[in-house]
């Protein structure tokens, strides 16, 4: 066999690796540090590479914390994870007799979260989701009846406000752990549902899929431009070596992140399915939370620009993850030929909402607002065409695209993007608010300072600098 055909081998000695890059996810590791994984990965394998896949890994791995000299990046490497209700059970142990103590991880759990609740609740004769501190609470002589007798009013008010504050909370712990999911899945598309044994089965297509999404991971830089995309020459070189051996590749575990024709014609239809009714449940995850964020907002429909009082970050969350699974369903429903859906059922797309200083930024610099903005606004919300209440046809989005001199194929309004080419590999940047800055430990200090976050730190500042 030929160096470049050369194929990577899952062995006891990848074992670890692969662990480590399946890990990675669901994390926010920098390129150049999946990049040096994957190095390790081929050489635990025994793999001989070829001289352009090797000079790529290289020219990422290179950066890598591991081989930098301090060994240090500011940025945290992790989607922010729900402050669980670790106090609430805690309190909860310690005010009802039935209620255990229980491991801390039990806090970040809804189901673990809620049967405490139910438990601590029988204890005072109080039923789930009876919340009404005027209607809901027991008197003394409802006590008694209920053989409650013994608890004094100021005890059995304290442990019923407890409950009702831990119902609260556990809505909170539910609706931020959607939006974790939500982000990662608006970044790195289905990679992180991805079981280990589906991923480690071939360690060539792990590699790829575990750069991918390492690359689709990475934070937005402030800009009046394009984002970078994750698809660049390391993520092609790795793609090369799946393209040149397709008998080996795990084409399905591919498609989970990387749906191109190429891949996706690859795929057997039962599978194609399959995922075409995951992002059916995600396009209507990210819908729900779009449509809250909607409702208790007031958002400027026509110019996208962020208002005070707007929940812009669960609002680009979702718009990001609608957006990506909007794109992999339409690629899926092309590839198995049922594209006459969309003459029916064709929902937009959704901009995420832009800060007022940016937009003022593509005004003076590029002359307005992207073609896309105008679009959006004209068709119906996306929530309202899920539910069947508003209509929204191929045709529908067509004539707003005419309207505003937008390419509806091309854009991605009718049917999936072209295949995106790689870009070239530029060093992952310390951000600070979206502002690059070089040394990672003058970013901890500007971001602790507060600067660039919009906030008035100047003091704070001051004393940094």
């Amino acid at each position: 066999m030929c160096a470049s055909s050369s194929r990577a081998v899952r062995t006891d000695r990848t074992e670890p690796v692969l662990r480590e890059l399946h890990a990675s996810l669901t994390l926010r590791r920098r390129p150049e540090d999946v990049a040096q994984l994957i190095q390790n990965l081929f050489t635990a394998g025994g793999t001989e590479l070829d001289v352009t896949t090797r000079a790529a890994l290289e020219k990422a791995a290179e950066h890598s914390l591991s081989r930098l000299w301090h060994g240090y990046t500011s940025m945290r490497e992790d989607f922010a994870r729900p402050v669980g209700a670790q106090r609430q059970l805690g309190r909860a142990a310690a005010l009802f007799t039935d209620v255990p103590q229980v491991p801390a991880s039990d806090g970040d759990d809804p189901a673990r979260i809620e049967a405490l609740i139910r438990t601590a609740g029988e204890e005072i004769q109080r039923r789930y989701g009876d919340n009404d501190f005027g209607r809901d609470r027991l008197n003394r002589a409802e006590r008694a009846d209920a053989g409650i007798g013994e608890i004094s009013k100021r005890q059995y008010n304290k442990r019923f406000r407890l409950l009702r504050r831990m119902e609260a909370k556990l809505a909170r712990v539910v609706h931020e752990q959607r939006r974790r999911e939500v982000t990662m899945t608006g970044k790195g598309a289905l990679a992180r549902t991805l079981p280990y044994e589906l991923f480690a089965a071939d360690p060539d297509t792990a590699a790829f899929i575990a750069y991918l999404t390492a690359r689709a991971h990475m934070r937005s830089v402030f800009t009046n431009g394009k984002q970078r995309r994750p698809y660049d020459e390391i993520a092609d070189a790795l793609f090369r070596r799946l393209r040149d051996r397709p008998e080996r590749t795990n084409w399905y575990a591919l498609a989970h992140a990387h749906p191109t024709a190429e891949v996706l014609g690859q795929v057997a239809d039962d599978d194609l399915k399959r995922l075409l009714v995951h992002w059916n449940q995600v396009l209507r995850v990210a819908a729900g939370l779009l449509e809250d964020a909607w409702n208790r907002s007031r958002l400027e429909r026509h110019s996208m620009i962020v208002r005070p009082g707007n929940d812009s970050s669960t609002w680009n969350q979702a718009a990001q993850a609608w957006s990506t699974a909007r794109a992999h369903w339409f690629a899926l429903l092309t590839e198995l030929g049922e594209e006459a859906i969309l003459d029916r059922f064709c929902p937009g797309k959704v901009p995420r909402l832009m800060a007022a200083d940016v937009a003022y930024w593509h005004r003076k610099t590029r002359g307005g607002l992207h073609p896309d903005t105008y679009v959006w606004a004209e068709l119906p919300l996306p929530w309202e065409v899920l539910r069947g209440e508003r209509e929204c046809p191929r045709s529908l989005v067509e004539a707003a695209c005419a309207r505003n001199g937008v390419d509806p194929v091309a854009g991605g309004w009718t049917g999936p993007r072209p295949a995106a080419k790689a870009v070239r590999f530029i060093r992952t940047p310390e951000l600070v608010h979206g502002v690059a800055v070089r040394d990672p430990l003058m970013a901890s200090a500007l971001r602790s300072a507060g600067v660039f976050s919009g906030r008035n730190k100047r003091e704070a500042a001051g004393e940094w600098l």
